[in-house]
């Protein structure tokens, strides 16, 4: 399969909302109470222990591929693309890293430094850098983060939806990620599994740059 690599080296790394709430038109804002979402969203970002996921990732021009995702607090994330695209995209706590096997390169950034940081950095204070962006659907959630000191890092919007059987009431549906460039990538979730045991083992990957390839 080709895939342009720029858009999948940005995809992760990276206001308003794009196709996966696009169709959720406007409210005032007083119709809903954003520190009580906020708080909600803080919740469910604490409490969730681990989460599986398939994934459908999609460019703005409409190039999807897909993919497993395993996310395991804190910290600890996974993006385990379908077999012939021969990226991985990996958390170990600390930095995000993406390992491109087709050109044997390894990039890695902290954590703070990507809008992942909303989902990944367990000391990331949402009440600072996030904002609730209405909807007219009240089982839907959107909260947009991004460090205004920092534009550089990007933005990115996270959706979620009411779900009573989810970890604080509500379920992560994907996020849309905005990179400083204005270059846009969509994830969307399902087949939503949580708590089962992930071994950290999972957030390990072999180093294509040496030679056997050893584990990280």
């Amino acid at each position: 399969m080709l895939i342009k690599r720029p858009f999948l080296l940005t995809a992760l790394a990276i206001t308003a909302l794009t196709p996966l709430a696009a169709t959720l038109p406007a409210i005032p804002v007083a119709a809903q109470s954003t520190t009580a979402d906020l708080d909600r969203v803080s919740r469910h970002l604490k409490t969730v222990t681990t989460l599986t996921a398939n994934f459908t990732q999609t460019d703005r021009t409409n190039q999807t591929v897909s993919g497993k995702l395993t996310w395991k607090q804190p910290g600890r994330i996974r993006f385990q693309y379908q077999k012939d695209v021969p990226l991985l995209i990996v958390s170990d706590g600390k930095a995000l890293t993406l390992i491109d096997y087709e050109v044997n390169q390894v990039q890695r950034w902290p954590i703070r430094n990507s809008p992942l940081g909303a989902l990944l950095d367990p000391d990331r204070d949402l009440a600072k850098y996030g904002k609730v962006v209405p909807t007219d659907n009240p089982n839907v959630l959107s909260v947009r983060v991004k460090d205004p000191k920092r534009p550089e890092y990007g933005v990115i919007t996270l959706i979620f939806t009411r779900k009573a059987s989810a970890p604080g009431g509500i379920e992560l549906s994907g996020w849309v990620a905005l990179d400083s460039q204005n270059k846009r990538t969509t994830i969307r979730l399902s087949n939503h599994k949580y708590g089962a045991a992930v071994s950290n083992s999972a957030f390990k990957w072999k180093d294509p740059r040496r030679k056997g390839g050893p584990r990280r």
